[in-house]
């Protein structure tokens, strides 16, 4: 019974931390306060639950949680939520807490998902089948977020294209403006690479659990982060090179493009993804 409760912490945790890293993803692109807020208090009952797991631990056991690795691993990850809720309150070192939680989150799913520090096999194979559902359903909402940002580049070209050719149909005036159209298309592949990295660092451990003898140049993984480099391209020019329109719109096509044929096509030649079955 304690195992289940723990576990099902632990899923909690994952769930909230991932969250939370979004959160601050958009407040590291756009210094949304907002955001910041709302990862904050994210952060910290996931701090909150962590702690407790820790005092449980230590109740059960009797002593204090650093003689495995896995106990280690844990304690790392409770350390890291620690000092990026400091570093936030006290210091205002915006970028240093994304960047902590994001190594935070990777201790917190090797510790939560390594089947080795559970007691029986079938609760192991359970967790890394949860930990492998994780991962898919976050890659295939990133998959939406780029989609919906896609649609709305495709808007964007069609607008440009309408009103330099000054073609004031009833067309032009049901698309919306622009500088709108660019904002969603942003915000949604804002939304879209935190999400798809965070499912490429639960992949990569289920991987390493299930699969220990895979290729890593597998063309379904070459592909899957070679989606995760242009999106992150998209957004580097967007908010540190002050790239806008037309040039913009046709890279975040050409990133979208490059995710259907990795979703479709390589998916289909790829040894990996027969592992999914």
């Amino acid at each position: 019974m304690f195992d289940q409760t723990m576990t099902r912490l632990h899923e909690l945790i994952i769930v909230l931390y991932a969250i939370s890293i979004l959160f601050y993803f958009i407040d590291f692109l756009n210094k949304n306060q907002k955001a910041n807020q709302f990862a904050f208090w994210l952060l910290a009952i996931v701090w909150v639950l962590q702690t407790i797991f820790l005092f449980l631990y230590m109740f059960r056991t009797g002593r204090f949680p650093v003689l495995t690795i896995f106990e280690g691993l844990y304690f790392y990850a409770w350390v890291l939520v620690t000092l990026s809720l400091g570093i936030n309150r006290l210091l205002r070192v915006d970028f240093t807490v994304f960047f902590i939680n994001v190594i935070g989150f990777i201790i917190m799913a090797i510790h939560t998902f390594a089947p080795v520090q559970i007691g029986s096999q079938a609760n192991a194979e359970q967790l890394v089948s949860e930990l492998l559902l994780i991962h898919i359903t976050m890659a295939i909402l990133s998959y939406g977020a780029f989609s919906l940002s896609f649609v709305f580049s495709l808007l964007y070209l069609l607008q440009f294209k309408l009103l330099k050719e000054k073609k004031w149909g009833q067309r032009l005036w049901r698309i919306s403006d622009l500088s709108k159209l660019e904002k969603i298309s942003y915000i949604s592949n804002a939304v879209g690479v935190p999400m798809l990295l965070l499912s490429l660092i639960l992949g990569v451990q289920w991987a390493f659990i299930k699969l220990p003898d895979i290729i890593w140049y597998d063309p379904k993984i070459i592909g899957s982060f070679l989606s995760l480099i242009l999106y992150s391209i998209f957004l580097y020019f967007r908010v540190r090179k002050n790239m806008f329109g037309k040039s913009l719109a046709m890279l975040n096509i050409a990133a979208f493009l490059i995710v259907l044929i990795n979703f479709l096509l390589i998916s289909r030649l790829s040894s990996f993804h027969f592992w999914y079955s």
